[in-house]
């Protein structure tokens, strides 16, 4: 079913009959607080939590405001301007499993009468809305990767690591963590919760729940569906996560690498399409079970805009130390098995996009836990469309091991190499007009800006290698 496109704030309420029941529903499940949450620049969910009593209030533009431009990175608005107003989707509601007492609901901003233009779930919407007028509906599956700490001594240590740490006493070679039926055993406690609710209460088809190949890593494989919707379950996920690992004495980070014998956390973004008047089948599969060639005009599209996807969905100082072919000192080998250029294969995991042999969707392994996924995905989505849509060539497949390759090799292929670092990437979001165009202008402006911000922060910084490499070398 297509997305609304509501003209005002009026337009854009439920109808008055729904938030009536829906209320009364709610009372009778026990909830008495209502987190209606927006989505800031960062992806990051805010609030101010309301009393049940107010859910009608809430869901008639009439809940509390926000001055959303003075926390959240966006200075285009200043102290005298109006605060923004949050409408709720009530297609998004769902009792909290940590607290039954408390509902979550997603929310949109307006501003003066219409969409706030650095509301990033709005942005979405309006891509998908565009998707659909072209004929396309996009799908989504991610594969959300996290490390499990907890603290020590004014420290943090994995959560999962009950050997002697350094230091302390022997500690013995270990196996390599991931798959491993001990760890998986000794961590069934917050795992097996993580379980029951996902596969229990809110039904999103959990298929398994994985040891990854860092220490205390772990994976969840869940089912797929349209992009906004996953975009809303990885922000709630990133909350979940962490209420119940607070109940185990852990806390959780999705920092794609926290030292550096880590293997890298990432959230691979698995992407499908449909068109509109088939909604039933993926136009990436043939009747035979083959791929279907606009695949390829998809791969075309994400490949024409990476650099610029990676700047949003690898959107931290942090997540380019892990696109590297090799770590040394690594736990569990040397191979990171982390996308390092910009092209596609068949089941090629050293590339940017790989057409995996399991499943008929394009997976785009250069993306983490740190992304904004209404950017990230909506971006997909636009890239997607736009090279189905123009018939994009992305040239040949490359199904050999980039990290393998020589370095002419590597250019003759025609493959180029993802960003080294996030100035280089958010200096090609920069110079993207495309892409530009997807996110607005001023929420492309106020995301360059922070980003660069970021950077220049993290270069005034004197880091431990510095010190260890050059203090007494000079």
């Amino acid at each position: 079913m297509s997305l609304p496109d509501p003209q005002s704030l009026e337009e854009a309420l439920s109808p008055r009959d729904r938030i009536k029941e829906t209320g009364e529903w709610l009372v009778e499940k026990g909830v008495k607080y209502i987190l209606c949450c927006w989505i800031d620049l960062l992806g990051v969910p805010k609030t101010k939590p309301v009393p049940i009593s107010d859910w009608e209030r809430l869901c008639l533009g009439k809940g509390p405001q926000f001055a959303v431009h003075s926390v959240s990175f966006v200075p285009e608005l200043g102290a005298a301007d109006p605060d923004q107003i949050m409408v709720p989707d009530l297609d998004s509601l769902l009792i909290c499993p940590w607290d039954k007492t408390c509902a979550w609901v997603f929310a949109d901003l307006w501003w003066n009468d219409k969409p706030y233009n650095v509301c990033p779930r709005g942005a979405m919407k309006r891509v998908v809305r565009d998707c659909e007028a072209k004929g396309y509906q996009l799908y989504a599956g991610v594969e959300p990767e996290f490390i499990a700490l907890r603290w020590k001594d004014g420290g943090f240590v994995k959560a999962m690591d009950n050997d002697p740490q350094p230091g302390e006493g022997i500690r013995p070679r270990r196996q390599a963590f991931g798959y491993d039926v001990e760890f998986s055993i000794d961590s069934m406690g917050f795992l097996g919760e993580l379980t029951d609710i996902l596969d229990g209460e809110l039904d999103w088809d959990l298929h398994d729940v994985v040891a990854e190949g860092a220490y205390s890593q772990f994976e969840l494989d869940f089912g797929y569906t349209d992009v906004l919707r996953m975009a809303d379950r990885l922000v709630f996920l990133r909350i979940l996560l962490k209420e119940i690992a607070k109940k185990h004495g852990m806390f959780v980070t999705y920092m794609p690498k926290p030292t550096i014998g880590d293997w890298r956390s990432g959230a691979h973004m698995n992407i499908s399409m449909r068109h509109v008047d088939a909604p039933e089948i993926n136009i990436f599969e043939t009747a035979e079970g083959g791929w279907d060639d606009r695949v390829f005009g998809a791969v075309g599209g994400l490949l024409r805009h990476g650099g610029a996807l990676t700047a949003v969905a690898c959107s931290t100082v942090n997540s380019y130390n892990g696109l590297v072919p090799r770590v040394g000192g690594f736990e569990g080998g040397t191979v990171t098995w982390a996308p390092t250029h910009m092209t596609y294969g068949y089941n090629n995991r050293s590339a940017m996009l790989r057409l995996p042999q399991a499943r008929f969707c394009i997976e785009n392994r250069a993306a983490d836990m740190c992304m904004n996924p209404y950017l990230g995905l909506g971006i997909s989505a636009a890239c997607m469309t736009e090279g189905v849509v123009n018939s994009y060539d992305p040239g040949r497949p490359l199904n050999e091991d980039l990290y393998s390759l020589s370095d002419a090799e590597v250019e003759a292929s025609g493959a180029q190499r993802l960003p080294r670092n996030l100035l280089e990437a958010v200096e090609t979001l920069r110079d993207d007009d495309f892409v530009k165009g997807v996110m607005g202008e001023q929420m492309h402006s106020s995301f360059v800006a922070y980003k660069v911000d970021e950077w220049e922060r993290y270069h005034q910084a004197v880091t431990d290698w510095e010190v260890q490499e050059y203090l007494r070398l000079y």
